[in-house]
């Protein structure tokens, strides 16, 4: 914990610069998903929302999550046994994402469920 102002000082200038970089995430995802004409760089994939555009969007999300994960809630003041079930977690993640990807192209794939 913070024991001295200086500290305090730094602390709350830590987290406005995450706040801030959270507000340009929220920002970015929502013009990454509806990006206005004059913002055409902003969509990624063919126009309008589309895989890419998703892809994008969780990309945005995961740094904020792992932001608010890491200064909020402490996680930079931990042992290294977090860090291995955290990012653990994302490994498992990334893993299930992966066989859901798999499963799509799967010859006992369903295409009148999915449109």
């Amino acid at each position: 914990m913070a024991d001295s102002i200086e500290e305090i000082q730094k602390s709350k200038k830590t987290y406005l610069a995450v706040f801030g970089a959270l507000l340009v995430g929220t920002v970015l995802t929502v013009l990454v998903a509806e990006a206005p004409g004059w913002l055409y760089w902003l969509d990624v994939g063919e126009h309008g929302f589309d895989k890419w555009d998703a892809i994008v969007g969780m990309l945005i999300a995961g740094t904020k999550a792992s932001l608010v994960a890491v200064i909020f809630m402490h996680l930079n003041h931990e042992k290294k046994l977090i860090y291995w079930v955290f990012f653990g977690a994302i490994f498992f993640f990334a893993c299930l994402a992966g066989l859901l990807a798999l499963a799509k192209g799967s010859p006992i794939f369903d295409y009148l469920f999915y449109k």
